[in-house]
């Protein structure tokens, strides 16, 4: 049983940055998998980077690409800068490849239906593209593994369920098996195909086993995951069965388990959890470690380390969710299912400290774990990766790391699927820059919309959840005097003592008298108001303050983004043009909180560079000017926009709505581009947050969305905001 331990994963990530002397991976690349499309090819064609492999000489990279039916490659010899090799059709859907030497071995499933199903095994010689042999593998292929000496490989034909026949449920046949198949003359030998029949193995669907993964040790031994079957079998060289043992269940305590809720709460069990792992990766010729995805009943949010002869080494408990909650990657609609989803797992010896590197699809994390004491592991770091980590392949030779990154969002007008190169360096950890470990108990966050500066005391933050998190809305405090930054508390909105309802809540900033005054953007199209609150210090809405009836007439969707205070006088940007707005102007709107006078002046918008629109996200007010963020909707290579400008408050002169209003004069102080692709991943969408404190001290933080359709990162970075604008 595992239960909620507020500091097991905070002392571990601790120990990631507590010196610049530490060897830390980070992110030093990032590929679109379009970039291996062919010149006059679609480029909005959907495309996906699943498993991934690398040749020998650890130069180049070949990783999988369901929707395309092409293998892709990808030259790694400058990892700062890879460089596309192209595709090469696979005549089906890649599933798994491995490399030995410069030759790949490559599953491809050719299966028409559920039943008739079918598969082959592909050699091809990376350097001229031409597959030089080719297998009938008789069934759908999943995973494939080369032996240490490239000797043979290995092809999981899983054969899988169709989940929406009989509600999924197993038998459904044809049953699964494991394929091996002798390397001969540098191609795979179609003559020494052998199988080995694994039904009769597992407690569940013994007659219906399902092959996901498999991997083979230094001696020869093969091991396999049956992941619906939530079942391990070891093989020997000839394909006899060494072992095989129930992957066991785990009972979860303190489990968010309410799906679509917008709201983190770990409070609930999870009882006779199975573990059902898909990938599986050998540590040493002993012990193996697991990935727990689940897929038919189960999935305990974890990893494990089995030896084996089934003994259970370790398993992470909840360990891994909270550490992932902490750095505000825990994806909450997927509560119900599997939380952060573990899926992959890769293992290597950098510098001579063995590592296990676990992905977590949801979650789009991987979590890198010392393992030198296989019984206590030792969490050092999480690595931001692209949507939904498919695949991981180490490098040790060359320490990297390398990340292929299933989601392509393509018809959402969203990020491309990438491959990511991380080094382990001489470094400190360069990511997660905001997290709350370190608080007093859990804290989950994300999507966080706004930020405002206590004016008492340099670096302490406030910032906001937007309504991603309707059930749950809330104001974080954020010491950014430590690397990374730390929420340390959280206070809920309430309303007659409950959370508050109905909040599109998007900017923040003190009232001066211990409490906040909130923004609400409102979707009137969602019944939820645009409008001012103001809350006190424990978090009760005291005054709900409702838009005039001049400006409601004029609303279009999109309201307020961001609030800042000047005395008496609040100021909020409205993100996009209303009705009565010319194009490509916004209003920048105030409030009088003693007189209860509205009015607003103009502020004009830089044009979109391409598709898409700009508007403005958050406001501050500091030393005679109004900072504003201006952004566009853009993400990855079509960001073009993403500023920050500011007006003399001179100019800030507000007029009556309903007439003339003046257009101020916007300066441009910093563009945000250089800092969002600091981290070398793809560029972000949504700048939300601004503070500066009496410093001069500038502070940013992007939304992440909570990790629905996107990677999860949340960059939270600073700058002096007097010097750049002098620049």
């Amino acid at each position: 049983m595992f239960r909620l331990l507020s500091y097991t994963s905070v002392l571990a990530l601790i120990a990631a940055s507590a010196s610049a002397a530490d060897m830390n991976f980070n992110r030093i690349s990032s590929f679109a998998t379009p970039l291996n499309m062919a010149a006059g090819e679609d480029q909005d064609r959907e495309t996906s980077s699943e498993i991934i492999a690398v040749s020998d000489d650890g130069m180049r990279l070949v990783y999988t690409d369901s929707p395309l039916g092409v293998v892709g490659l990808i030259d790694i010899s400058d990892p700062a800068a890879p460089k596309p090799l192209g595709n090469v059709d696979m005549g089906g859907e890649p599933t798994s490849a491995a490399v030995i030497g410069n030759t790949a071995f490559v599953a491809v499933n050719t299966s028409e239906d559920y039943v008739a199903v079918g598969g082959k095994l592909l050699t091809v010689d990376i350097d001229t593209k031409a597959v030089t042999a080719e297998c009938d593998l008789g069934g759908q292929p999943d995973s494939i593994a080369k032996a240490k000496d490239g000797s043979f490989l290995v092809v999981a034909i899983e054969n899988e369920r169709d989940e929406d026949l009989n509600d999924g449920v197993l038998p459904q046949m044809p049953a699964g098996q494991v394929a091996m198949i002798d390397i001969k003359n540098g191609a795979a030998d179609c003559g020494s195909l052998r199988f080995t029949d694994v039904t009769g193995l597992a407690d569940i669907g013994a007659d219906d086993p399902e092959p996901e993964f498999v991997d083979i040790n230094g001696l020869g031994e093969t091991v396999v995951t049956l992941q619906e079957n939530n079942h391990m079998v070891v093989l020997d060289r000839q394909g006899k069965v060494v072992s095989h043992f129930s992957a066991g269940a785990v009972t979860l305590e303190n489990v968010d388990l309410i799906d679509e809720r917008g709201a983190l709460n770990f409070t609930e069990t999870q009882a006779d959890r199975k573990r059902e792992p898909d990938a599986v990766k050998w540590i040493d010729d002993d012990h193996f470690a697991t990935a727990n995805e689940g897929d038919y009943e189960g999935g305990s949010r974890g990893w494990t380390i089995f030896r084996k002869d089934g003994t259970v080494v370790y398993d992470s408990g909840m360990s891994l969710e909270y550490a992932i909650v902490e750095a505000g990657h825990y994806p909450d609609k997927r509560s119900d299912a599997k939380g952060a989803e573990p899926e992959s797992i890769e293992v290597g010896i950098f510098n001579g400290t063995p590592y296990v590197f676990v992905g977590a699809e949801r979650a789009s994390v991987v979590a890198v774990y010392d393992v030198s004491d296989l019984a206590n592991p030792v969490l050092t770091q999480l690595l931001p990766s692209g949507i939904a980590p498919e695949g991981l392949v180490a490098i040790p030779s060359r320490n990297l790391l390398v990340t292929a990154n299933e989601a392509d969002l393509i018809e959402d007008g969203g990020v491309r699927s990438h491959v990511m190169v991380y080094e382990q360096q001489q470094a400190p950890a360069a990511y997660p820059q905001i997290t709350s470990q370190g608080a007093d108990s859990l804290i989950g966050w994300g999507a966080l919309s706004g930020l405002a500066a206590d004016p008492e005391s340099n670096g302490k933050l406030y910032a906001i959840n937007d309504s991603f998190y309707g059930y749950q809305p809330r104001i974080f405090t954020i010491d950014a005097t430590q690397a990374p930054a730390r929420i340390t508390a959280a206070l809920d909105i309430t309303r007659a003592g409950y959370p508050a309802q109905k909040l599109d809540i998007e900017g923040v900033t003190l009232d001066g008298k211990g409490g906040f005054w909130l923004a609400s953007e409102g979707r009137t199209d969602r019944l939820i108001p645009h409008a001012l609150y103001n809350v006190n210090a424990k978090g009760v809405i005291k005054q709900e303050i409702e838009l005039p009836a001049e400006l409601l007439a004029q609303e279009i969707r999109f309201g307020f983004e961001g609030i800042a205070r000047d005395g008496d006088v609040l100021w909020m940007p409205v993100q996009r043009s209303w009705k009565d707005d010319a194009k490509g102007e916004v209003k920048l709107v105030a409030y009088n909180t003693e007189s209860k006078e509205w009015g607003a002046v103009r502020y004009a918008l830089d044009a979109p560079a391409a598709k898409g629109w700009v508007g403005l996200s958050d406001i501050e007010i500091h030393d005679g000017y109004a900072y504003i963020i201006e952004r566009d909707n853009q993400i990855g290579d079509k960001a073009a926009i993403k500023k920050i400008y500011r007006v003399a408050m001179d100019q800030m002169v507000p007029a009556a709505l309903g007439g003339d209003l003046p257009l101020v004069e916007k300066e441009e102080v910093r563009d945000l581009l250089p800092d969002l692709k600091a981290l070398n991943g793809f560029v972000v969408d949504k700048v939300e947050g601004l503070a500066i404190d009496a410093n001069g001290k500038a502070y940013v933080v992007t939304d992440n969305d909570g990790v629905d359709d996107s990677s999860g990162e949340t960059l939270f970075f600073s700058f002096d905001s007097n010097a750049s604008a002098s620049n």
